[in-house]
């Protein structure tokens, strides 16, 4: 382990207590896209689509609601604490469903599996968002995310084609199964990320249901985190709709075929793939002005230009330099953001920062859905870009106001930094 000074020295990296986060994560990801396409797919062969729908709301409703808790957990009883524990507890919840869908073909079990694993992922979740703060400084830590965000473009592009796979040749449970290996992976790569770890200290007479408000406490006191919040918040809300309703509309209303649908999404994810492991090697290099505001500008202009494509190979090239400054802009929110909070409320930080993603989409949908209704899908989906636009304005404002200096983290550290 390297000593305190070297552990905490402002452009220092740990890469070897990165390597294992990272390397955990690939594990854990691609079992988990993998599982959720087995399950999706199972839960259409039960029950259509009134049964996806009920799966989908028992794991993405909890989940979004347990963000809230989150980060006061994590900040309460430490990362090592809530990662170690929600990471078994769902190792031991997939394995009991691989038995249980080994003997039954119901989708009550896969309810239940999916309503528990919410639960366990939104409390986890501001949890891993601590960890690379403590390990990475500076402007490596923008590094530092770069590759983290590459572990998960990597999953989605692996792990949905192994989940069909597994159901072609497999059952439901051997998915379940492989959930539950590719998890126990990750709990042994936690055990090494978080040695040494010690608890925070309690803080006398604030309970955890007050501390659940921190997230947002901070968002009405620190204006740069405020203003980076709005950022995230407009790209995510202007890009869910388009990618995950509009773009089949879209390829249905021209006749292209459903082909071009997975075509361009792939060229999106290769763009995004490609940036992420530039930003891995050379995102210290690269201004945070360029990373975060030029390529915002570049994300709105092209979810805008893309509406307007007249074919299938336009629309392609256009995705795919949306997926390469995705691939930069993603990971500058993310450290701008971690830079800027208070390190004793890193977990209640990145809960409202994860909220307005995954809390994001649904409303995204929603709202959009509604509105093409009435405008129609090119109009509505130009509206949402400019909607974009939103976001490089506020990470303008947001780089106006001072970050906060860099001080000692007193959430929890390796006990010689402590020491």
């Amino acid at each position: 382990m390297e000593s305190p000074v070297e552990a905490t020295a402002p452009e220092r990296v740990q890469w070897g207590r990165v390597g294992s986060l990272v390397g955990g994560q690939a594990a854990v990801q691609l079992g988990s896209f993998a599982l959720l396409i087995a399950m999706n797919w199972t839960a259409v062969q039960l029950g259509g689509t009134r049964a996806v729908t009920v799966l989908m709301l028992a794991a993405t409703v909890p989940r979004a609601l347990m963000l809230i808790f989150g980060g006061a957990v994590a900040d309460t009883l430490g990362p090592r604490f809530v990662l170690l524990r929600t990471t078994a507890a769902r190792v031991a919840l997939l394995a009991v469903g691989a038995v249980l869908t080994a003997t039954a073909q119901q989708l009550w079990p896969l309810v239940v599996i999916a309503l528990v694993e919410g639960v366990l992922l939104g409390l986890a979740g501001p949890a891993s968002g601590v960890l690379l703060p403590l390990f990475a400084r500076g402007e490596q830590l923008a590094r530092a995310n770069s590759l983290y965000a590459m572990v998960l473009r990597v999953a989605p592009i692996l792990g949905a084609p192994a989940g069909a796979f597994l159901i072609t040749v497999g059952e439901l449970w051997v998915a379940l199964l492989i959930g539950a290996v590719t998890g126990a992976i990750w709990f042994g790569c936690l055990l090494h990320v978080t040695h040494g770890f010690v608890r925070p200290q309690p803080e006398p007479g604030v309970s955890l249901v007050k501390r659940s408000g921190d997230g947002f406490r901070l968002l009405a006191r620190h204006p740069r985190l405020r203003w980076m919040f709005v950022a995230a918040l407009c790209l995510d809300m202007a890009f869910s709709w388009p990618a995950e309703v509009a773009l089949p509309l879209l390829v249905s209303e021209r006749g292209w075929g459903v082909s071009a649908v997975g075509v361009v999404l792939a060229a999106f994810s290769v763009g995004a793939l490609g940036s992420s492991a530039v930003g891995a090697a050379l995102a210290h290099r690269i201004p945070m002005f360029v990373r975060l505001v030029v390529t915002g500008a570049g994300l709105a202009a092209g979810i805008l230009v893309m509406a307007l494509m007249p074919s299938v190979v336009s629309l392609t090239a256009v995705a795919a330099a949306v997926g390469l400054l995705s691939g930069l802009n993603g990971p500058a929110i993310v450290t701008l953001y971690q830079q800027s909070a208070p390190e004793d409320r890193m977990g209640a930080a990145m809960s409202t920062l994860s909220l307005s993603g995954i809390g994001t989409a649904p409303v995204s949908i929603a709202v959009f859905s509604s509105l093409s209704l009435v405008l129609g899908v090119q109009t509505t989906w130009l509206v949402c870009g400019a909607i974009a636009f939103v976001s490089p304005v506020a990470a303008v404002l947001a780089l106006r106001h001072p970050a906060r200096t860099e001080e000692p983290a007193v959430t929890e550290l390796p006990v010689a930094a402590a020491a």
